[in-house]
C-alpha cells in the first residue's frame, strides 16, 4: 500500500477549506474498518487515508507547514499503513469509568499478545504487537496497542475469494470474539493486500 508523503498532505489552507468534506469521507471510511471485540475493546484497522487524516488533522492542530516537521510527523505514521502482506491496526481497552479502566488495565496485562484473526480454512494468525516500544509492564498495560498481523499468499487469495474472516481474543480475563466479520469490514480489510503479496 502506498505511503504517504509530504507532497499528499497538500497545504493548510487547502485542507481547512476541505476538512467538512474529508472529514465525513474518513468517518463513512471508518465504519467499515472498526472491529468491536467484546463490549471494552475495538480494533481500529488503519490504512493510507486513515494516516493522512491524522497526519493532516495534527497539521491543522498545530500549524505544521515546515517540510522538515512534516516529514517528521509522516515518518511516526507510515509505519501504520500496511505493507501488501499485512494488517495494522491499533487495538483499544475501552471502560468509561476511570476506577474500573485502572484495575482491568491490571488484569489485562499482556492482552495485545492474545489477539488473533483467522481466515477460514487457515491456522489464526496473532498479533504482533508494539513493535516501536512495550506497552505492558509487570503492573499494568496500556489502553493503546499498535498490533501487525502478516498472512501468507494462501491465506490472502482466500481472503480475496471470500473465505470468512473470524477476530477473538484469548486472554484469561477477556475472552472475546466476532465470528465471521461483517462483510463489508472483510472487503475493505480485504483491499489493504497488494496484488503482488500473492505471488510472493
Amino acid at each position: 500500500m502506498k505511503k504517504l508523503s509530504v507532497a499528499d498532505l497538500g497545504t493548510l489552507e487547502n485542507y481547512q477549506q476541505q476538512r467538512p468534506a474529508i472529514r465525513r469521507a474518513i468517518i463513512d471510511h471508518k465504519k467499515n474498518r472498526r472491529v468491536p471485540l467484546g463490549p471494552n475493546a475495538s480494533l481500529h484497522f488503519e490504512d493510507y487515508l486513515t494516516m493522512k487524516y491524522q497526519v493532516q488533522e495534527m497539521m491543522r492542530a498545530e500549524r505544521l507547514s515546515d517540510d522538515a516537521a512534516l516529514a517528521e510527523e509522516i515518518e511516526a505514521y507510515n509505519p501504520l499503513i500496511p505493507d501488501g502482506s499485512n494488517l495494522k491496526a491499533t487495538f483499544m481497552i475501552e471502560y468509561p469509568d476511570e476506577t474500573v479502566r485502572k484495575q482491568a488495565l491490571k488484569n489485562l496485562i499482556g492482552i495485545e499478545h492474545k489477539i488473533a484473526i483467522q481466515i477460514e480454512g487457515f491456522d489464526p494468525v496473532r498479533a504482533i504487537a508494539n513493535e516501536d516500544l512495550e506497552r505492558s509492564d509487570g503492573e499494568k498495560t496500556s489502553a493503546v496497542h499498535f498490533l501487525r498481523f502478516e498472512f501468507t499468499p494462501a491465506m490472502i487469495a482466500a481472503a480475496r475469494a471470500g473465505a470468512a474472516w473470524h477476530i477473538h481474543c484469548d486472554h484469561p480475563a477477556y475472552q472475546h470474539s466476532l465470528s465471521p466479520l461483517p462483510e463489508e469490514t472483510a472487503s475493505s480489510l480485504s483491499r489493504d493486500f497488494a496484488e503482488q503479496s500473492l505471488s510472493k
